[in-house]
């Protein structure tokens, strides 16, 4: 559908060579027909309509020019569109604000709809800008081979930009509804591309430099991140050190503390029975060695790598106080850091159960259910009110131990009801964690 100004301009057109039509055939066959007295004359109708075709096409480009002057107003010159760019070029202009100016100067001297520019980046030609400003820019990238423009989009002529044979740019111009480009208007696109090539290149030369500048940028984002991530591992291991020394050696301590307190009880009226503690004594006092010795070169517990979670469990707490029994339901072996967290937060289980359970029975179940490890430490001791409890840096670190794997961790206990200390970990999240 044609615009209203189209109309005009097809409009003015079309009477301008009706005129001159009727004005040769009214001066030739008729006017000087009648004048030399000849009447209606077969050589005069020849003579006028070889007039006719000799003078149409001039005709009708100056009627053309003349309807688009009457409609859009004065419009430059080709020399006055070259000379304009040649200006701007050497003008003060910065690169990014002279390919603007170039679209605008296409298109205006063209009289097209639309213009836009095109820098060739590596192997792509990208839209770089466009007049007028409505005309939308968000194009993707099209593909190049070798150095001959490929067909660009919303274009209804692309002309390339080159320097040598080298391609760097194009040019294209949308048409306006019912228009289309003249001869002179073609020769004017042709002019302004072999023109354009060195502003291309310079704008295409900044653009590389800004997108240098970007990775750069983003480069030294990613070091600053990855400096915050070393640090923070560094902070993440001091605390898993200090975990592993509360739950692993120092509980040992605590539990060789209990020993000689018993011990010491019982040395007059059964030295057999203390006798027997003082070996058990030895023996904490020995796996406290071997787990300082293992915590220092920073390996796991030398049971846990060798068996598995529950010989482990079986083979690091002999207290005779408590009466622990393993409930192993068909777990396997699994990530290290799986293995030494749940471990350790058993551990740490167990020795409160032998410092606030003496005596009790407790039942360690071990289990994998819907995609977790689950496990759970339960006594049948005196338990305790949890709102009247203030928790230690115990159940902390074993907080913290399950949180670094997406687990979680749920203490129950309520007076003469015994206490259970329950962990669960997604084994998916667990892989994803341990593969970053």
């Amino acid at each position: 559908m044609l615009s209203a100004p189209a109309v005009l301009m097809r409009t003015l057109v079309l009477a301008s060579l009706t005129l001159f039509i009727g004005a040769v055939y009214l001066a030739l066959p008729v006017g000087l027909g009648i004048g030399l007295g000849w009447g209606p004359n077969t050589t005069l109708s020849v003579a006028a309509t070889v007039v006719v075709a000799l003078l149409f096409s001039r005709v009708r480009d100056r009627s053309e020019r003349l309807a688009v002057r009457l409609v859009q107003g004065e419009r430059a010159t080709p020399f006055e569109v070259l000379t304009e760019l040649s200006d701007r070029m050497a003008g003060p202009y910065s690169t990014p604000d002279m390919l603007p100016q170039m679209a605008r100067i296409l298109a205006e001297g063209s009289g097209a709809g639309g213009a836009r520019v095109w820098l060739r980046l590596n192997d792509e030609l990208v839209p770089a800008a466009s007049w007028p400003e409505a005309v939308s820019l968000e194009l993707g990238p099209v593909r190049v081979v070798g150095d001959d423009l490929p067909p660009l989009p919303d274009a209804h002529v692309g002309l390339p930009i080159r320097l040598g044979k080298e391609l760097v740019g194009a040019l294209t111009v949308t048409q306006s509804p019912g228009e289309a480009l003249s001869p002179a208007d073609l020769a004017l696109l042709e002019h302004m591309a072999s023109e354009a090539g060195p502003v291309v290149r310079n704008a295409r030369l900044t653009a590389q430099l800004a997108g240098s500048l970007q990775e750069i940028s983003s480069q030294a984002v990613e070091i600053r991140a990855s400096r915050k991530r070393i640090v923070e591992a560094q902070d993440a291991e001091r605390r898993r050190v200090e975990r592993d020394i509360h739950d692993g050696a120092q509980q040992h301590l605590v539990g060789l503390m209990v020993q000689l307190r018993v011990a010491n009880r019982v040395i007059h009226r059964d030295p057999d029975r203390a006798r027997r503690i003082m070996g058990d004594a030895r023996d904490i006092v020995t796996e406290s060695l071997e787990r300082l010795g293992e915590l220092a070169q920073g390996i796991h517990p030398r049971f846990l790598t060798a068996e598995g979670l529950p010989g482990a469990l079986l083979r690091q707490h002999r207290n005779p106080s408590l009466n622990v029994t393993i409930e192993d339901e068909g777990v396997g072996r699994y990530q290290a850091e799986v293995e030494a967290a749940v471990y350790f937060t058993c551990l740490e289980a167990l020795n409160n159960a032998a410092k606030h359970a003496a005596g009790a029975r407790v039942v360690v179940r071990l289990a994998e259910e819907d995609g977790h490890l689950v496990f759970s430490v339960s006594d049948d001791g005196s338990g305790f009110d949890p709102d009247r409890c203030y928790p230690g840096s115990g159940l902390g670190n074993m907080a913290d131990r399950l949180a670094a794997l997406r687990g979680a961790l749920t203490v129950t206990s309520a007076p003469s009801r015994g206490t259970s200390v329950t962990g669960r970990i997604p084994l998916e999240a667990v892989v994803e964690e341990v593969a970053r």
